[in-house]
């Protein structure tokens, strides 16, 4: 049976300063919770209204389907749903390939983009400060348990790619260069936008080189791609570089 209490306590995790607060915040769904589960993440509480196998069942407080509408922020709630604690700040890596985030708004973008971190195998993605936080449940479930695996850091981005980046930066433009017409190298740092206002003048005096995916549509349009699919078809670039 789930408390008032309880209630309370994961309602308010919607919310990044109560996430803030209680360093908690919530994963819904077997999959997504036993990625974070497998992976190390520390369990608070798990809610189920069944028995998961990877978790031993002293662990677990048992609910029944009206008890997970209440707490859950989906529309159709799964079987279960888990508190985890936050850790502590990560700190930024060595790495030869970085993402880094501009004002990305949209928790179902950031959720994404954390995904294809985790399929192309770029184990970095550095976030501006404004960015939505990755522990946002709309983005926690966008990532299907990717954020388990990825490490994500909200930085200054100013200071990151100008004092500790020694690699070339590459900015999404509309006006950038043909990406399909490049030499793409290995070791780099990608930078993507803001989803109405693109990277922000600051960030774009530090790009080195700028790059666009160019439209091949009848009727040309001013609307750009969506971050997270010019996102994928970018990366996918990047790859097909490194091997020819």
């Amino acid at each position: 049976m789930v408390s008032k209490n309880q209630i309370k306590l994961i309602t308010s995790l919607q919310q990044k300063k109560y996430r803030q607060k209680n360093q908690l915040f919530f994963a819904e769904g077997t999959k997504v919770i036993s990625e974070f589960y497998k992976s190390g993440w520390k369990l608070h509480t798990l809610f189920a209204t069944e028995n998961l196998p990877f978790i031993s069942p002293n662990k677990t407080i048992q609910i029944i389907e009206q008890e997970l509408k209440k707490i859950s922020a989906l529309k159709t709630p799964h079987t279960a749903l888990a508190l985890f604690y936050i850790p502590e700040q990560v700190q930024k890596i060595e790495s030869t390939f970085s993402i880094v985030l501009d004002g990305i708004q949209d928790p179902g973008n950031l959720g994404t983009l954390i995904r294809l971190c985790d399929w192309f195998g770029v184990n970095q993605l550095v976030c501006s400060e404004d960015t939505v936080d990755c522990f946002n449940p709309k983005v926690v479930q966008a990532s299907m348990g990717s954020l388990a695996r990825v490490n994500v850091v909200y930085s200054d981005l100013e200071h990151f790619l100008t004092k500790t980046n020694r690699l070339p930066v590459y900015g999404a433009f509309m006006d950038g260069k043909n990406i399909y017409k490049q030499n793409l190298p290995e070791n780099a740092v990608l930078v993507l936008g803001n989803e109405g206002n693109g990277i922000s003048p600051k960030i774009e005096q530090l790009i080195t080189s700028k790059i666009a995916i160019p439209q091949f549509g009848f009727e040309k349009s001013t609307e750009s791609l969506n971050v997270a699919t010019a996102a994928a078809i970018i990366l996918s670039e990047f790859h097909r570089s490194i091997e020819k």
